[in-house]
């Protein structure tokens, strides 16, 4: 894993793009009018690039493995030459096709290539799960990289970090290129020497923290640039080496491809990343005392719960009681503002966040859940009191504050990149957003072979009990017939309800949630198996392959079970996404209830309740909800949800804008 000082010198000292994500209000407009009037363009490699991939590879299959190096070095000369135009590009994509399949053994179809070439050209591809996007991200990752550009590879977790480096390391060092893994428990030294190597594996969260530490090791310094020159120069003399404290750990930010890039630049960018140290011990007992309060306020008359902001608001007289409870007190109660803020923290933890849904227990720390994958988000916590509340009401000592020293968003750091590519199974739905905040087209790629996936429809329900009742029922008729089931739930609680249920039932199965998911990989290779039933949380939506064992496919195939609509569609289509892979058979179906948080969240109850009421007198069987009841409500509280997730990014992201010069990330290079 050696470093090329040539390589990061041809891009740069620090090489990335000035005053990122920082587009004028009138460009921001233009994108999003042209976006909206640009229909998704349709996929298909162009003429030159087909003809000079076609040559190449009938001329490289027939070379014997001693051409290879030669074949690789004239490829490397041609992309720094000439750059990567059609005839490089295409010539540069077969060579690493055919490395791949004698290193490999596995042979790109036609729609990986196309998927490759898109992302060489900085678009955003939707293909299909199951269609290989971790080999077509690897042909573009080697090509970018023979041309000499830095190369990051981010994806969901560290185990999928580790899985997709091992498994073609033996490809690119058969290319020439050195290749490293970079995750949470690598140290500093281990860090700058992997991020060193031109292709490198990571997730994004700890791509931006080492982003941030490099930010805060040269504010103040000499500028980068000459901290990376002198650096080079003393390795070159075989001086010593500037001490790593001071020198960045990142290469700079040349050429980026993200995988499940729905989730990472959407899902995940309404959390801004924050490095922070504990500036003073906590005051636990006036946490307590604050937490002890609020137990005492009543709803409607003292506070009001803000459902869609998970937040609490103290009235006018919730104050006055305030004010007249914490009289006398000192330290951090003293300041009345100070209270309430308390006081409104206590009660979101107390009524807004719930165990197993929110978070969870494990290890005697609390550990927050991604509400989108059903993971754990490692490392994160919730901003001001609150972390420290939900802590107290489960019994934990409550944790210290915090100062913030860096910060950036997901919108702002990945639009510094020179280029960035990347690939989803779901990406259309969202393609106006990605566009403004972006800047990034996306481009559907076509399937390699015809889905055989069947739809069943959605049903639903008028409450939790007869929507679980159904999902047995479908569970058993399913599996007795052989066929592998997956069971997507929406929280860590339900999907232990359902096992519950199973159990009871005296239906075999496996769970896979946040709390379980050490073992994911295993867990989720068994969920094949002809008969098997895995109940697992979103957590099976991403980066993972369910594959079919013969008797399974001979059966039909996996069929999933939606127990509820995600906030966005997207996020559906993922869990959907699960079956018919690769051709192969499957199925889908949802069962929803009246009673599902998706729409407690955006309907009055009164209102639900009374079209429970309409459906039981209606005489639905087995307690169903008529589909023209149900899918408006469902339809429109859904978009409702996709609306004010986009537009907490919006404010995010203008939020971000305004924090950023405090921080020194008001553009330029640092």
């Amino acid at each position: 894993m050696n470093s090329q000082p040539s390589r990061v010198l041809a891009f740069g000292a620090y090489p990335q793009r000035l005053a990122a994500g920082d587009a004028p209000a009138l460009e921001a407009a233009w994108r999003a009018l042209r976006s909206r009037f640009t229909r998704p363009a349709a996929a298909r490699l162009p003429r030159p690039v087909a003809r000079a991939f076609a040559a190449a590879h009938a001329r490289l299959g027939a070379s014997a493995d001693a051409a290879a190096e030669r074949e690789t070095d004239a490829a490397r000369a041609r992309l720094r030459r000439r750059g990567a135009g059609a005839a490089a590009t295409g010539e540069a994509l077969a060579l690493a096709g055919a490395v791949m399949q004698r290193t490999l053994g596995l042979s790109p179809y036609d729609t990986q290539v196309l998927a490759a070439w898109l992302m060489l050209r900085g678009r955003l591809v939707e293909m299909a799960t199951g269609e290989g996007k971790t080999l077509a991200a690897a042909l573009a990752a080697a090509v970018a990289a023979l041309g000499g550009a830095p190369v990051h590879v981010l994806t969901a977790n560290d185990y999928l970090v580790r899985r997709d480096r091992d498994t073609l390391a033996p490809f690119f060092t058969a290319l020439g290129l050195s290749s490293a893994c970079v995750t949470g428990a690598a140290s500093r030294d281990e860090r700058t020497l992997a991020w060193n190597c031109d292709i490198v594996y990571s997730t994004a969260r700890e791509l931006v923290f080492d982003y941030l530490r490099d930010h805060l090791a040269l504010r103040g310094e000499r500028d980068a640039g000459v901290l990376r020159a002198q650096a080079m120069a003393a390795e070159d003399d075989g001086a010593a080496p500037i001490a790593a404290a001071a020198a960045p750990a990142l290469p700079g930010l040349c050429f980026c491809l993200v995988d499940e890039a729905d989730s990472i630049l959407l899902d995940e960018a309404v959390v801004p990343l924050i490095l922070s140290a504990p500036t003073r011990a906590i005051d636990a007992a006036a946490y307590r005392r604050a937490y002890e309060l609020s137990c005492t306020l009543q709803r409607q008359r003292d506070y009001a719960l803000l459902q869609a902001r998970r937040a609490a608001l103290l009235s006018d007289a919730g104050r006055e009681r305030v004010a007249a409870a914490v009289q006398g007190a000192g330290g951090v109660l003293a300041p009345l503002r100070r209270a309430c803020e308390l006081i409104e923290a206590a009660l979101a933890a107390r009524l807004l966040f719930r165990r197993d849904r929110e978070y969870v227990l494990a290890g005697g720390k609390l550990q927050l859940i991604d509400e989108l994958t059903g993971r754990i988000a490692e490392g994160r916590q919730w901003q001001g009191a609150l972390q420290a509340m939900v802590e107290i009401k489960e019994g934990l000592e409550p944790s210290a504050p915090t100062a913030t020293a860096a910060q950036i968003t997901y919108q702002r750091f990945f639009p510094r990149y020179l280029r960035l590519g990347g690939m989803s199974g779901t990406l259309l739905e969202a393609r106006h957003e990605l566009r403004v905040a972006y800047d990034a087209a996306v481009i559907r790629v076509p399937l390699a072979r015809a889905s055989r996936r069947v739809m069943f429809g959605e049903r639903c329900f008028v409450d939790a009990a007869h929507k679980w009742n159904a999902v047995l029922r479908s569970v058993r008729e399913h599996a007795s017939a052989g066929r592998p089931v997956l069971v997507g739930t929406d929280s860590v609680a339900d999907s232990a309800h359902l096992s519950a249920l199973l159990h009871a039932g005296g239906i075999a199965h496996q769970l896979l949630n946040a709390v379980q998911d050490a073992d994911e990989a295993q867990r989720i290779a068994r969920a094949g198996a002809a008969g098997m039933v895995t109940v697992a949380t979103n957590i099976a939506g991403r980066g993972t392959d369910i594959r079919l064992d013969a008797a399974a496919g001979a059966h039909g195939g996996l069929h999933v079970i939606a127990t509820m609509r995600n906030r966005a569609r997207r996020i559906d289509r993922q869990l959907f996404g699960r079956a018919a892979r690769h051709g192969d058979p499957g199925s889908a179906e949802t069962l929803l209830a009246l009673d599902d948080a998706l729409l407690a969240g955006h309907w009055p109850a009164a209102m639900l309740r009374a079209v429970a009421a309409c459906a039981q007198v209606g005489g639905g069987a087995g307690g169903r909800v008529p589909g023209w009841l149900a899918r408006p409500l469902f339809g429109v509280a859904q978009r409702l949800a996709e609306w004010r997730d986009q537009r907490r990014r919006r404010e995010l992201r203008h939020a971000d804008r305004s924090a950023a010069e405090s921080y020194g990330f008001s553009g330029g290079t640092e």
